[in-house]
């Protein structure tokens, strides 16, 4: 009898262990979750328990609101991915409220800027610590009229420390991992400055922390610039070991960001150009009558067309005789650059915009609130990464996107996918290449987009009728 007495105590205690241990885990996530929405996104902080209070509207108004910026399926739950996400190393810097937001986004008024590295880790040789700091300020160099001069004494706009836990400025850090470093927008005093979190292990490679990668980011914050939705800029908050050191560029959006606060680079005849070991100053403008042009996207909006490059977008009209050229920022701040499709839906004066797995909807010159949506809501499987190119049938109220080689066909009216759909694109647009940028309907015809060419399709007829130059439209 006590023998088994003994043994239904041993298995109680080690059927406890399991339960003790998952509790563990969630009160660890919990506080993690908790952590980083106040810390990120303003949650307002409360002495109850979080995990009491998950399921309430304000929380599960700043956890989408979180899962929305960093281009995660909105939920409102802390689902594995969230979690996830919120565990990896980032940037300090909020990605909502007064420390991140930089309203009435504050510049440098000179276009000379000073900086000084105040003290070093001694994860690294100072010099090389120099060289990644430099290398990091060269990165916004080259894409605009900024240049910059270190100063070994006094202060300096730009004053670079490390520094571990609380460090005098009410940020303190958080030890190894989590938050990496944090910067502050142009202005005086520690305005301008960059804090990097001593107990992380900064590497010159990746196998720790790279400090060039953080250092191009914060610097991007000292120059004015606040955190990107795209998860392909240097100004997205979550650090990307994945990133290539050896061919390292700034995205389109980063450069488009910084330009819009100081324009792009100015060289005189007198000056030097610049040094080829600089980073490369991203894509250059594109010319409208170039041979190889082609487009990312292309759509209609109120009688005009869109044609989508870059970060850029020619319109025209036939009251404009000629191409007008717009940063697609100018018009439109909160869109990403280098976009993947688009297409209008003129009974709803909307048209939609997509990147990767997301997508935007502008209706003329403002960006629609609830977006940017997941694609997948719109009925695609989980295999579809992104859309190549969409046009929409006014008359059927059929959508037609286009993945590689096949086509969907979404009811406008159900809002909702078709069955028996994908289908191959060759065998309902016979000619057309399999592999499509952009589709614009004009003139009873569809204009089918593939790199410099694109090929006029009679939908009728179910024929190519003529093979023109994508440009054709600009009367080059």
């Amino acid at each position: 009898m006590e023998t088994l007495l003994v043994l239904l105590l041993w298995a109680a205690a080690c059927s406890a262990y399991p339960l003790d241990r998952a509790a563990k885990e969630e009160d660890a996530s919990m506080d993690l979750a908790q952590q980083y929405l106040e810390n990120y996104y303003n949650l307002a902080k409360d002495v109850k328990q979080f995990a009491r209070r998950r399921d309430s509207g304000p929380v599960v108004k700043k956890i989408q609101e979180m899962q929305k910026f960093l281009g995660l399926e909105v939920t409102g739950k802390l689902d594995s991915n969230t979690l996830e996400v919120m565990a990896k190393p980032r940037c300090g810097v909020p990605d909502v409220g007064q420390f991140a937001t930089f309203p009435g986004e504050p510049k440098w008024w000179k276009t000379h800027l000073t900086y000084r590295i105040v003290n070093y880790t001694l994860d690294l040789p100072r010099k090389v610590v120099d060289s990644a700091i430099e290398k990091a300020l060269r990165v916004w160099e080259a894409v605009t009229p900024l240049t910059f001069s270190r100063l070994d004494e006094g202060e300096a706009d730009i004053m670079i420390l490390f520094a571990v836990r609380g460090h005098g400025d009410f940020f303190p850090f958080d030890g190894p991992g989590n938050t990496l470093a944090h910067a502050y927008p142009p202005g005086r005093g520690f305005k301008g400055d960059a804090h990097f979190d001593d107990d992380e292990q900064w590497t010159e490679d990746k196998s720790g922390i790279n400090i060039f990668l953080v250092a191009a980011h914060e610097l991007g914050h000292s120059l004015g610039l606040s955190h990107s939705r795209d998860a392909e800029a240097l100004m997205f908050p979550v650090y990307n070991p994945s990133t290539d050191l050896a061919h390292f560029r700034l995205s389109q959006d980063d450069v488009a960001g910084i330009q819009s606060l100081y324009g792009p680079p100015t060289v005189s005849p007198e000056e030097p150009t610049l040094p080829t070991e600089r980073p490369p100053a991203g894509p250059e403008t594109p010319a409208m009558c170039d041979p190889e042009l082609s487009f990312d996207a292309v759509s209609t909006l109120r009688g005009e067309k869109l044609f989508f490059k870059d970060r850029h977008f020619w319109r025209i009209s036939y009251q404009i005789p000629e191409p007008e050229f717009h940063l697609i920022s100018s018009f439109w701040p909160s869109l990403p650059s280098g976009v993947d499709a688009a297409y209008e839906v003129t009974s709803k004066d909307t048209v939609f915009i997509f990147k990767g797995n997301q997508f935007w909807a502008i209706r003329g010159n403002e960006a629609q609130a609830g977006y940017p949506k997941d694609i997948h809501t719109l009925g695609f499987p989980s295999t579809v990464r992104k859309i190549d190119a969409a046009i929409s049938d006014a008359e059927k109220k059929k959508t037609y996107f286009f993945v590689e080689d096949k086509y969907w066909r979404f009811d406008e009216q159900k809002q909702s996918m078709e069955p028996g759909f994908p289908r191959q694109t060759a065998d309902d647009f016979p000619g057309v290449d399999p592999k499509v940028d952009a589709v614009l309907e004009a003139f009873g015809f569809l204009y089918f987009f593939s790199g410099p060419s694109q090929l006029e399709f009679d939908p009728n007829a179910k024929q190519v009728t003529r093979a023109l130059k994508s440009n054709s439209w600009f009367n080059c």
